[in-house]
């Protein structure tokens, strides 16, 4: 009997590591923004080189819907697996759930943070045949022209919604919001000149500003971009005015500990590839990467930010 057992005991042992093995199958990234904005763009540089860190297929599935919403929704429901990722956008991760009343869904409690993957520059970029050259002869111009000056957004309660609503805050115009859903829809509207003027990620629309298709008038964060050296930012004309976005990853709460720190250890191994760095280099993109526990930290302070933001301008989601 006591060599049965022990036979037993040690093919448990044996097996023990086979049973904890993860990743065994593929890893879904949801995004919940269309394919060809800025965190599709990086989603899709990381997934092959993740996969190949993790022995297992990286599927990125475009859910989008709410602005983010609709991917979150899917992102809460999920198994506490460590299969199921979540990778939002400062909108959907910080700014949504202060924003809209009655979600679903908790961001703090339903979810647990992975990592911030990177940081963007923001930018002000409006149709080249705009008649303002800079922030000042923009807020001149939407004075002298009420009702005459839209901006567009990836959809409401997303960073480009929110950057424009502070904009208004700030300067006192009453700048009118057009939602699309998603970014692409809306930077191709400014481009069509159906609207004048939107703030977004560098990565969209630096091939268009190439082009000669949209034109840079400002960015929009505390210092100039090293990829548009020449624009201002828009602090240089409205002292205070500060807008970076940034993507995070987070995965449904309860998910184990030790797989939350597999998946960021590799995220951290594939933005430092030197060809990645320099992509996103090139796309104005800053990688982060931080451990889990200060993403959940930085994740807080940024929801604890903008909702003293909608509150003091008192924007709503519709």
């Amino acid at each position: 009997m006591k060599r049965i057992l022990a036979v037993m005991a040690l093919i448990v042992v044996a097996g023990a590591p086979a049973l904890a093995a993860y990743p065994e199958r593929p890893v879904r990234i949801i995004i919940g923004f269309p394919p060809g904005g800025a965190i599709d763009t990086i989603a899709r540089l990381m997934g092959p080189p993740l996969a190949e860190r993790l022995g297992q297929p990286v599927v990125i599935e475009n859910k989008p819907g709410a602005g983010g919403v609709v991917a979150a929704q899917g992102g809460a429901r999920a198994d506490a697996d460590g299969y199921t990722v979540l990778m939002g956008t400062m909108g959907n991760l910080s700014i949504t759930p202060v924003l809209t009343k009655d979600l679903s869904y908790d961001m703090e409690k339903d979810f647990a943070p992975v990592t911030v993957v990177a940081s963007s520059g923001f930018v002000l970029y409006v149709n080249p045949a705009f008649p303002a050259r800079t922030v000042g002869e923009l807020i001149a111009y939407a004075k002298a022209n009420p009702g005459k000056v839209n901006f567009s957004s990836s959809g409401n309660g997303g960073l480009p919604h929110m950057a424009g609503e502070l904009f208004n805050s700030a300067t006192g115009l009453k700048l009118t919001h057009v939602p699309y859903k998603g970014s692409t829809p809306s930077v191709n509207d400014v481009i069509a000149g159906q609207v004048q003027m939107t703030f977004e990620a560098t990565a969209i629309g630096l091939p268009f500003v190439q082009a000669g298709r949209l034109r840079v008038l400002a960015t929009t964060g505390d210092q100039r971009l090293a990829v548009f050296p020449d624009a201002p930012t828009v602090a240089e004309t409205l002292p205070g005015f500060s807008v970076t976005n940034w993507f995070g990853m987070v995965v449904p709460a309860r998910t184990p500990q030790d797989r939350i720190d597999r998946l960021q250890k590799e995220i951290a191994v594939v933005l430092a590839r030197p060809e990645i760095k320099e992509r996103l280099d090139a796309l104005g993109v800053a990688v982060v990467a931080n451990p889990p526990a200060a993403a959940g930290r930085f994740m807080q302070e940024e929801r604890a930010r903008w909702a003293k933001v909608i509150r003091d301008a008192n924007i709503t989601a519709n």
